[in-house]
Order: C-alpha cells, then structure tokens, then sequence
C-alpha cells in the first residue's frame, strides 16, 4: 500500500478537499486528467483514485462515466463535498479593486449574482485550481480567482468574500476507485450498488429490464444513458441502486435485468455516504 489517492486538477482543486475531507489518511496526488488518475492507480503509484460524477447544480461530469466501465478499477465508497466558493485575491487587495474574477465556466456561472452585484467581469479559466494560481503568478490586485479556501490556502491568496455560490446547497458526489472489490462490508447508512448494462434489441427492453427492481422494492437512485463506440445505435446504461447483491430482492431484481440485457457489469459495492440522505 502507498497510502496515497489520486485526484484530476491543481493542488486545492474540489477533488483534492474531497480526498482531504472523505481520506485524511492518505497523501493526495495531483493528476492532469481523469485518465491520469485512474492509470496512477492502476500502476500502483496511488492505492485509490477519487473521480467525481455528478454535482447537485449542472448535473453529470463529462467523460466519468465512459472512462468507469473500462477503468480497471472498482468503486469502493463515495463521498459528498459540499462545494464552497470563494473570491480570492492577492494579499493586501480590497475588494472594490477587483475588476474580473477568473474560474472554470461551470462555477463562473454559479456566482452569476455576486459577481453583477460587485461589478466583476467573469473570465474563463482551465479549472478553478489552475485559476487560483494564474492569478498568484500575476500578482495584479484587479484580478481575482473563484475556487476553494484551500486553494487559497496553497497558493497564498486571501479570502475577500466566503461562500458567493447562487445555491446553498451546491454539492458534489465523488466517487473512490480501488483496483480489488471488497463485497463485504456494510455500511451504517446502506449500501449502494452501481453497475453498467446494455439492454437487448428487443421491443420495450429497457422498461422490462426495469420492472424487476420495482416488483422487488429496489429504489434506483440514479439511471443515465450514454452513446458508446460513437454510435448512435449502441446505447449503455449506468444505474445506482440502494442495497448489496447479497440481499435477496436485490438479487431478484439483477436476475430479472440479466434476462433482458445483453450485457451487464456490476462497478462496486459500497456504504452509502451519510450525506446522501
């Protein structure tokens, strides 16, 4: 064991808090890409990679979920970290001096109110991390970053103004990655079952393919589809479920969906998170 965990973007990005915060036990490694993370893992330079999936404001990240099923790894746990953002500036400035404020266009249009309010002019930015540190690099007081404290915090920055997000309940799930399963555990809170399924060329497939887990008291907590191999024609689908493959109505219901799909892999096992309720 390394006892570290890979995350995508800068040092202070959301997914470095989510790994400070769900897995203070372990050294956080940065990665440039979604990619880069899994292969860390995968090559053993990092025991777990944390990947987010989903946030509570613009829905799904890009890309997740077609890179899971191919990843070679296993969901393992998630985590829910609740996304604060903030104004920073270089030490010293005020904040009728800050003239644009940089950031990914995803929290840029999260603090659309603050920032008309102030007079702030939005500026796109790579990530919200890399945003923090362009503006430490420029030293220049009308330019200002919205990204973590802990961003801040690594890149010497100041906080002007806490928590300016439009929704107070901005949230994302995070999902952890390991290389081995582990089926056994049960969590306090529930467990989830994720997994990935093609459904067969056959009239009305997936809403039978479905039936079972509502004949079986199932609760589907998430359902998304996605276009494979750039087809229009190859459709999979991703779904979380309450409950472990263990439970008997669970396994009634995964037994009806493999009679009607053509393919179905189950991605991990794991507690639910306290925060998802």
């Amino acid at each position: 064991m390394t006892g570290r965990i890979a995350f995508q973007g800068e040092p202070g990005a959301y997914s470095h808090q989510a790994c400070r915060e769900a897995r203070p036990d372990l050294e956080p490694i940065a990665c440039k890409t979604f990619e880069d993370a899994i292969e860390t893992v995968r090559s053993g330079a990092a025991d777990y990679a944390m990947l987010p999936v989903e946030n509570s404001t613009y829905g799904r990240v890009a890309d997740i979920h077609s890179l899971l099923p191919s990843s070679g790894l296993h969901i393992v746990g998630e985590a829910f970290v609740r996304v604060h953002i903030n104004l920073l500036a270089v030490p010293g400035t005020a904040l009728e001096e800050v003239k644009t404020a940089m950031s990914h266009t995803v929290l840029l249009g999260q603090c659309r109110e603050f920032l008309r309010e102030h007079g702030i002019g939005p500026v796109t930015g790579a990530d919200t991390a890399g945003s923090a540190v362009a503006v430490a690099e420029a030293g220049d007081p009308s330019q200002a970053a919205l990204a973590s404290e802990l961003a801040g915090e690594i890149n010497g920055l100041t906080v002007l103004a806490r928590h300016i997000e439009d929704h107070d309940r901005n949230t994302t799930r995070f999902l952890i990655m390991a290389p081995t399963a582990d089926f056994s555990r049960r969590g306090d809170d529930g467990m989830i079952t994720s997994f990935v399924f093609r459904v067969r060329n056959i009239p009305a497939a997936l809403y039978k393919a479905m039936g079972g887990f509502a004949t079986n008291g199932v609760n589907m907590t998430k359902l998304e589809s996605y276009m494979v191999d750039g087809s229009f024609t190859a459709t999979q689908f991703y779904a979380d479920v309450e409950g472990h493959p263990d439970d008997e109505n669970l396994q009634l219901a995964l037994a009806e969906l493999d009679y009607f799909t053509s393919e179905v892999t189950i991605l991990g096992v794991y507690p639910a998170d306290p925060r998802r309720h």
